[in-house]
C-alpha cells in the first residue's frame, strides 16, 4: 500500500508498505484524507526529534475496515476522525480527565508497519499518511457520514489544538480580549475558538497581509500586518493601538521564541499567554520576569488540552450547525503522490491546510 515515509533526510512516497491487523482494543482504518500539519514538516527537518524510519501523518479521517477484540463503539464502514492521543484510560491523569497528559500518550511510538520485512514506526500513534493505519480504539471517533472526510480530517489536529486551546486551556470568557499571533492552520482555529467563546476584540497578527481576509472570516475583528511594522516593538505598538492596556489572552501559534516574548509583552494585568507553536526542542525564549508580576501567566498547551472523543463529537456537531468552519480550512487537496508539492506549499504558507487524499 502507499504511504509517506521518512527514512533518510527526505520524505518519500512509497507503494510497498504493509500494516498489521488490529489487535485487541485496536481499529484498522482506511485513510481517505489527511491534513499536512507543520508538525509533519518539523519531523522532516529535525525540529521535532523522532525515530526513523517512520510513516508520517497525524491528522486523518477515513473508514473503519476492521476492529479488534473488545472494540464496540465503531464497526466496519463507520466514518471516523482520528486523534493522536493513545491514552490508557486508567492512570491518574486519565482519571482526572487529562488524556493529553497520559504517559502512554506521550513519546511511545510503536511499529505496526513493515516495508520489505523491516519495521517502521508510527508517528504520533497515528501515521495518517498511509492508505491504512492501525490505531487504539480511543483514537477513532465516529463522525456523521455527511461531513466530507477532507474536512473531518482537520478536526484531529488543527481544530482540536486551536479551538481546544481557547475553550479548554485558556477558558476564554465572553467579552475578553484575544490576540492571535500567526494565522496559519492552528491560528485560524484559535480565532474561531475565540469567536465561539464570544471574545472581543479578536486581533490577528501575521506577517502576510494576504491572510487578513481569511483571518476575518474565521473570527478576527482586527488584523495587524506585522510585515509593515518596524520589528517586534512596532507590532506590539500597533496591537496596543487597539488594546491600550494589553490583551486578556494571547496565543503564539508560530513557534518563534521572539514571538513568545511578543506574546508576553502584549498581556494586560492578569493576562495569560498560551504557547502553541513548536520551536526547536532546545530553543530558549527570553522575556522580562518583571513583566509577569501583575498576575500574568505563561501557559503550555498540548493538543488543545483536549478530550478527543468528547471534543471531536462536539466540533462535528458545531460544523453541522454552521458554527464551526472546516471546509474553509481546506485550501487545496493533493493526491498522496503529490506530497512534495503539498509540503512545499505548506512550508511557504501558500495554504491554510494542504490535504492529502487516497483514492480507491
Amino acid at each position: 500500500m502507499r504511504g509517506v515515509i521518512l527514512e533518510g533526510g527526505e520524505a518519500e512516497v512509497v507503494d510497498d508498505l504493509v500494516v498489521r491487523a488490529p489487535g485487541p482494543g485496536e481499529v484498522l482504518v482506511g485513510i481517505r484524507a489527511a491534513g499536512l500539519c507543520h508538525s509533519d514538516l518539523s519531523v522532516i527537518d529535525g525540529t521535532i526529534p523522532f525515530p526513523r524510519p517512520v510513516v508520517l501523518g497525524h491528522e486523518g479521517a477515513g473508514v473503519v475496515e476492521a476492529v479488534g477484540e473488545g472494540v464496540v463503539h465503531v464497526a466496519p464502514g463507520d466514518h471516523v476522525a482520528l486523534s493522536t492521543i493513545a491514552n490508557c484510560g486508567a492512570c491518574p491523569q486519565c482519571a482526572r480527565g487529562r488524556p493529553t497528559m497520559c504517559p502512554r500518550a506521550i513519546g511511545r511510538p510503536e511499529q505496526p508497519f513493515t516495508r520489505g520485512g523491516e519495521p517502521l514506526y508510527n508517528f504520533a500513534a497515528n501515521s495518517a499518511f498511509a492508505e491504512r493505519t492501525v490505531v487504539k480504539a480511543v483514537q477513532s471517533t465516529p463522525v456523521p457520514d455527511d461531513i466530507p472526510l477532507t474536512s473531518a480530517a482537520l478536526i484531529g489536529c488543527a481544530v482540536l489544538t486551536g479551538v481546544g486551546a481557547v475553550l479548554n486551556r485558556a477558558e476564554v470568557g465572553q467579552g475578553e480580549s484575544v490576540v492571535v499571533i500567526g494565522a496559519g492552520g492552528v491560528g485560524l482555529n484559535v480565532l474561531q475558538g475565540a469567536r465561539l467563546a464570544g471574545a472581543y476584540p479578536i486581533v490577528a497578527v501575521d506577517a502576510d497581509p494576504e491572510k487578513e481576509a481569511v483571518a476575518r472570516q474565521f473570527g478576527a475583528t482586527h488584523f495587524v500586518d506585522a510585515s509593515r511594522r518596524d520589528g517586534a516593538g512596532g507590532t506590539v505598538a500597533a496591537v496596543k493601538e487597539i488594546l491600550p492596556s494589553g490583551a486578556a489572552h494571547t496565543f503564539e501559534c508560530v513557534g518563534s521564541t521572539a514571538l513568545v516574548r511578543q506574546a508576553v509583552d502584549l498581556l494586560d494585568r492578569h493576562g495569560q499567554a498560551v504557547l502553541l507553536g513548536m520551536p526547536p526542542a532546545e530553543a530558549e525564549a527570553v522575556f522580562l520576569p518583571a513583566a509577569l508580576f501583575l498576575d500574568k501567566s505563561i501557559l503550555g498547551c498540548r493538543y488543545g488540552s483536549s478530550r478527543p472523543p468528547r471534543d471531536i463529537a462536539l466540533y462535528a456537531d458545531l460544523y453541522r450547525q454552521g458554527r464551526l468552519l472546516l471546509d474553509e480550512l481546506v485550501t487545496r487537496t493533493y493526491p498522496v503522490e503529490e506530497f512534495a508539492a503539498a509540503a512545499d506549499d505548506a512550508h511557504h504558507g501558500r495554504v491554510a491546510r494542504a490535504v492529502l487524499t487516497f483514492q480507491d
